[in-house]
Parts: structure tokens; sequence; C-alpha cells
């Protein structure tokens, strides 16, 4: 029954019925199916992420090329996180399809599914973003002809893809801003950090040479196969740090900085930047050394790539800390506590922009509920600047239904009833703000958890919001 339920949900989200009866599929949709064998596994049996790469490559820039007509590049995959692995035997499923085009760039999701053909049963495994950038024959861009959504899901995809595009933009704009306002710990004097292990033996350094099975059908090097041979030394430097076979859980931003070809050898290096309590990031680079120019090297792409270490009953396992290196090695430690507050941040998703002032949201996080470790809500965020001055501003919150985002198995889906802060500017250096919410029993067990002596959380949420507030004190206008 639920691989039934499963099958039914994928198919509406590809097919659509018109009323004259005649069934709508998007004209920029691609699907790759692949069974799983040994030569596309690891050592444990599972696929191997780069191979996944390849495909989910392979399979968006034949979606991007449809809209496009013409060839196209990979400029960026956004981040990534892995809920399943995949197995031997098992089928990986890849659709991609084009959300929407800008002026010469393009965005396409792709959704990576995994099917048991002995029991037909289907489930999720990433979802991605990849951006696409046409090129002609000539030097220049293409100018690309505008994607007109045909579903309410296809719209909303739309809308959302241009705060994706502002959100990549920014992105190194942010981690600077964070490391900017950070600081590191040179010489810590704890147990726990004469234990840690120097990151310079996680360095490894490798280098392929780039053949024709290498190369796409533009003779430029797939972006696919860069990905995969990034994916692999990462995980090298990985096993170096935890003595053992590490599960890859995300991967930030991959992003194109320029092309290579045949007869080019790519040099890979990777190193971890920094560890945390169960999880930690390995840096990796790739730069092209160009057959023309032996002596000059072209940094072409670089990738955050965050593991875990499971123990035999599958419990994430607590990791050691790493000693970075001074000089460059302190800023990418620095850098690492920043995406992985980035991600963190990321706990909500805006999945649909009403208009201006009303955005609907998904949003994440634990719960107190036993036999259950996260909760999700879908909310619609209302914000209202002040009409005079006197007037505060005003937030409010509440918890609405959308086909979009429907409950799932792995989540308890929860209600705000009405929530909402108001803040007022009481002095030019002194705002008051306040928050308010319509309680039901259930909502007890946060505020007693604080009452009873566990306090510690609620000052230091109150903390963080008066830094923030402090650090925004000059915008105008600040979204919270």
């Amino acid at each position: 029954m639920m691989a039934e339920t499963k099958e039914s949900q994928l198919l509406e989200e590809s097919l659509f019925i018109w009323k004259t009866g005649d069934v709508y599929t998007n004209p920029t949709e691609v699907k790759m199916s692949q069974l799983i064998l040994p030569c596309h596994a690891n050592h444990r049996g599972e696929l191997s992420t780069g191979q996944l790469l390849k495909w989910m490559d392979t399979t968006a820039c034949l979606s991007a090329e449809r809209h496009a007509n013409c060839p196209c590049v990979t400029v960026s995959v956004d981040d990534i996180d892995f809920e399943h692995t995949l197995s031997i035997g098992q089928v990986v499923n890849i659709k991609a399809k084009v959300n929407r085009a800008f002026n010469t760039s393009l965005e396409v999701g792709i959704a990576i599914t995994c099917e048991d053909p002995s029991s037909g049963m289907q489930w999720k495994v990433c979802n991605a973003f990849a951006t696409f950038v046409a090129k002609g024959k000539g030097v220049g861009k293409v100018q690309l002809k505008p994607m007109v959504p045909g579903t309410s899901e296809e719209q909303m995809e739309h809308s959302i893809a241009a705060e994706r595009r502002r959100m990549r933009l920014r992105h190194l704009e942010t981690i600077k801003a964070l490391v900017s306002s950070s600081t590191i710990q040179n010489e810590p004097n704890s147990e726990e950090y004469q234990s840690a292990v120097p990151a310079g033996k996680t360095r490894v350094e490798s280098i392929e040479l780039v053949l024709p099975p290498h190369a796409n059908h533009q003779g430029n090097t797939f972006g696919g196969q860069i990905m995969a041979w990034m994916e692999s030394v990462a995980a090298i430097s990985a096993s170096r740090f935890c003595k053992g076979h590490p599960v890859l859980k995300t991967i930030d931003m991959f992003h194109f900085r320029g092309p290579s070809n045949v007869g080019d050898r790519i040099s890979l290096k990777a190193i971890v930047n920094n560890a945390f309590k169960t999880s930690f990031e390995v840096g990796v680079c790739a730069e092209a050394y160009h057959q023309e120019v032996w002596d000059r090297k072209t940094h072409i792409n670089s990738a955050f790539l965050t593991f875990v270490m499971l123990g035999k009953d599958g419990e994430l396992s607590t990791l050691p800390c790493i000693k970075p290196e001074p000089g460059d090695g302190e800023r990418r430690y620095r850098e690492a506590s920043a995406r992985k507050k980035i991600r963190l941040d990321r706990k909500f998703e805006l999945i649909q922009k009403v208009d201006e002032d009303d955005v609907i949201y998904h949003v994440i996080g634990p719960t107190h509920s036993k036999g259950s470790n996260f909760q999700d809500f879908v909310l619609l965020a209302s914000r209202r600047v002040p009409c005079a001055d006197g007037d505060p501003y005003l937030i409010a919150l509440r918890s609405v239904s959308l086909p979009a985002a429907p409950p799932t198995e792995d989540l308890v889906r929860s209600e705000v009833l009405c929530a909402g802060f108001t803040l007022w500017e009481e002095e030019d250096a002194q705002t008051r703000i306040t928050y308010y919410i319509q309680a039901t029993p259930g909502i007890l067990p946060y505020i007693t958890c604080n009452i009873t002596g566990l306090s510690a959380d609620l000052c230091k949420i109150i903390e963080a919001c008066h830094k923030f507030l402090e650090q925004n004190k000059d915008m105008t206008n600040v979204a919270l």
C-alpha cells in the first residue's frame, strides 16, 4: 500500500491533467533510471556519491539544453543533503526539469529517489538545484527565452528560484561577514584540544589526466566527472581524520570558475577544515594545468563536504578536534564554522512567496514529544511596516495547509495557532520587542524546561537576538 501511495505521488508531480483531458508534461523534463551495479559501488556495497553526481549532472544538463536549444555548461550545484544511501541491486531514479530561466542562466531542479525492484517501494534520496549557462556557437552567452510554468507546483518553484538565485549571489558575502565577527583559539589548553588531530595529517593531493571519455559533447571536461574526482579525494582526507570509513552527509555548493579540456591535468587537493562534535568538514579544490601552458594553473572548482562517522550500532560517533594550520588553515577553520551556522539557519525553507509582505515557510525543529526527534511547521509569515512614526513593526505567524508541503512520516506536523512580534522604537539606540503567542497545553514543555533550571537555552536565544539587532541596527528593513 505504501509503494502504491508513493508511486502515485511521483506520478502526480510529473503529470497534470487539463480540463480537455490532455496530459501535461513539462517539456524540459528529463528522467534517468540506473541499476546500481558493483562497478558503481564503494567498499560497503553502496552507490558511490561521485557516480551519483555524474548521473545528476548529465540529467540536469540535458534538461537545460532542452530549454536553451543549445549546449549548456554547469555553473554551480547548490547544497545537497543526502537522506539515504543506495545499495547494489537497487535502482536510482533521477528527474530534472528547468524551474526558471534568467537572462543567460537557468536553474534546474533535480529530484533523486531510490527504488527497490523486489518490493516496488520508493523513497527520497535528495534534492538539488543546479545552475547552467547557455553557450552558443560564438564566444558570447545566449539570451534565453522565459520559462512558462504549467502547474501550480511549477509556478511555486518558478517564484522561489529568484530567491535562491539571490542567496547564491550573496553566499560569499554572508560567509565573509560571519568570519569577520568570529574568533579562533590558537592554542587551546584543555585536554580535549591537546589530543587534537593536526590538519596537515589529513591533507590529500592527487592528479588526473583528462581523457576523451571524461569530456562532454562540447569537448570540455564533464562537470560531473570533476565533482566525482573531488568527492573521491575528500573521502580519503576524511578517512585519514577519523581512521575509518565515514559517511558523506552534505555537500556545500560546487562552484565552477572556469573550464578545462581534454589533455589538461586536474590537480585535486583536500584537507579537513574543522571538526565539530559529530561531524566534520573537508574542503576540496580542483585546479587545471592546461596543455598549452604547463607552468600556469587555473582554479576551476571548490566545494566543502560534511562527513559523519557511524558506530557499530549506527549511532553518530564523537569526533576528535582538529588543529588548524597557521594562516590559511585558521581562515578555513573559521569559514567552516560560518558554513555550519548557515546550514543550521536553513532549518527553514521558503516554499511560497505570496506577495512582498507575506511568505510561507517550512520549518523543521526539535520536539519534546516522546518517540520523535523532530517536528515541522508550515507557517504563513506576514510583516507590516509602521504606518506612521511611533507605530510598531509587526510580524505575524500562523500555521497554514499547503498541498506542496504535505505531512511526512519522518516528522510530526505541528501548528502555531497565532503568534507574532511587535518591535517598538523607544529611543534611537533602544528597541522594545514583544512576543505574543496563542498557547495550548502542548506549549508547556517548552516553557517549563526553562523554569525548572534549564534557562541557559532561553538566555542564549535572547543574547543571539540582541547581537543580531546590534549588528543590523543600521538596516532600515530587517526581516526576522
